[in-house]
C-alpha cells in the first residue's frame, strides 16, 4: 500500500507563512556545455566549426551571384563589388581580421542554398529571398535581411507596358531557381491572366534574350534591375515600371548546423545598421565587449566599421547615387526615415 506524501511543513517568517525555498535548478545555477561542439554557454566561447575552418583556410567561402551590378559582380578589374559582397566582406574583418579574405564562390540562381547544404559556401549573400518554406525544408538559416525589395519590370520606354497587365500573353526573361515563377503565378493568376516565363540559369543570358526582343520583359528584384539597366548600350532607352508584385527580404543564409555562426552573422548585420543609427563609435563601444561570446575578440566591430562603413555607406556606395544606379534606399532606410530597418540594441 502507498503511503501519501506528507505536505511540506510551512515555517514562520515574520507575520506571514512560507514553504521552504525550492532548490535552485542546476540548468539556472551553473554553466552547462552548449548544443555545438561543446561550446560553454558562458560569456566566453571558442570558435566552432565554420569559424575554425576559416581560419584555418584563411578565408571565408562566400556564394554570390554570378554577376547583378550593385549587389555582386566581378569587375574587369578582378574585383567583387556590390551590397552582397561588402556584407562578405564585413563579416571577414570580424572572423578572419582581414574584409578581403574571402573567397567569392559565384553560384546560379539555384545553387544559392546547394552551395551551402554541400558544405561549398560558409554564406550566401546572393539576392537570396528569405521564406519560410526555404528555411524549413532547406538546411539553412537566414541571419537577417539585407535588402527590402520587390519584384519589378523592366520593359523598353517606347514600349505600350505601363503597368503588369499589359504583359499578358507575353514572353518574360527570369532567372531560373528564384522565386520569380511563383511570384508571376500569384499575380497573374487570380486575374486571369497568363505570361510564359522563360529561365536562364545566368543573368547574363536573360539580360541578353530581353535587350534583343526575345522576352518582352526582364522580370527579376527591382534593385537587381537597375544594374542589369546600367549594362544595356543605351539604359534610358529602358524602364523599370513604378510597381512590386511581391514582397522580396533579401537575406545573408547560413548552414543550420552551426547555431554560433548564425549567431556571429547575425550581429554583424546588425553591427551596421546600428552604427547608422548610433554612430560608429558608439556601436563599437557597445558591440565590442560581446565579441569573446560569438568567438570573436573585442576589436571585432572597430575592424567592420573599418572595412565597409555602415549600412548608410554600404547602400549608398553601391545602389545610391555613388553608384551610378541612384536606386532610392525606400524601404531600406531606418524606421526613422520611414523604413524598415530596426537595429536590435546591441548593449
Amino acid at each position: 500500500m502507498t503511503r501519501p506524501v506528507p505536505a511540506p511543513r510551512l515555517r514562520a517568517t515574520g507575520r506571514s507563512l512560507s514553504r521552504p525555498p525550492a532548490p535552485r535548478s542546476p540548468s539556472l545555477t551553473a554553466a552547462t556545455p552548449g548544443p555545438h561542439d561543446g561550446v560553454p554557454s558562458g560569456p566566453h566561447r571558442t570558435a566552432t566549426a565554420t569559424l575554425r575552418a576559416a581560419r584555418a583556410r584563411g578565408a571565408l567561402r562566400a556564394a554570390v551571384s554570378q554577376g547583378i551590378h550593385g549587389l555582386s559582380r566581378c569587375t574587369p578589374e578582378g574585383r567583387w563589388t556590390g551590397l552582397d559582397t561588402d556584407i562578405a566582406r564585413a563579416v571577414a574583418a570580424a572572423a578572419l581580421g582581414d574584409p578581403e579574405a574571402v573567397d567569392w564562390r559565384p553560384v546560379t540562381a539555384g545553387d544559392r542554398l546547394t552551395a551551402l547544404e554541400a558544405g561549398h559556401a560558409d554564406l550566401t549573400t546572393c539576392n537570396l529571398t528569405w521564406t519560410m518554406g526555404r528555411e524549413a525544408t532547406r538546411r539553412v538559416l537566414f541571419a537577417g535581411v539585407t535588402c527590402y525589395d520587390g519584384e519589378g519590370f523592366l520593359v523598353p520606354a517606347d514600349s505600350d507596358v505601363t503597368g503588369p497587365e499589359d504583359l499578358a500573353g507575353r514572353r518574360l526573361a527570369v532567372h531560373r531557381g528564384c522565386t520569380t515563377t511563383f511570384n508571376l503565378d500569384a499575380w497573374y493568376g487570380p486575374r486571369g491572366l497568363e505570361v510564359e516565363p522563360v529561365a536562364f540559369d545566368d543573368p547574363a543570358d536573360a539580360l541578353a534574350a530581353y535587350a534583343a526582343g526575345d522576352c518582352a520583359a526582364y522580370v527579376l528584384d527591382r534593385t537587381a534591375l537597375a544594374g542589369a539597366r546600367s549594362r544595356l548600350p543605351r539604359p534610358r532607352d529602358h524602364h523599370i515600371l513604378p510597381v512590386s508584385i511581391s514582397r522580396e527580404p533579401m537575406a545573408a543564409a547560413v548552414h543550420e548546423t552551426d547555431p554560433q555562426w548564425f549567431r556571429l552573422v547575425r550581429w554583424v548585420l546588425q553591427l551596421l545598421l546600428a552604427a547608422e543609427y548610433e554612430s560608429p563609435g558608439a556601436a563599437a563601444r557597445h558591440a565590442g565587449p560581446h565579441g569573446p561570446a560569438v568567438g570573436l575578440d573585442e576589436r571585432w566591430a572597430d575592424r567592420v566599421l573599418s572595412a565597409v562603413g555602415t549600412y548608410a555607406d554600404v547602400y549608398e556606395r553601391n545602389l545610391g547615387a555613388a553608384s551610378g544606379l541612384d536606386v532610392p534606399r525606400g524601404l531600406n532606410h531606418l524606421w526613422t526615415s520611414g523604413g524598415l530597418h530596426y537595429p536590435v540594441p546591441l548593449h
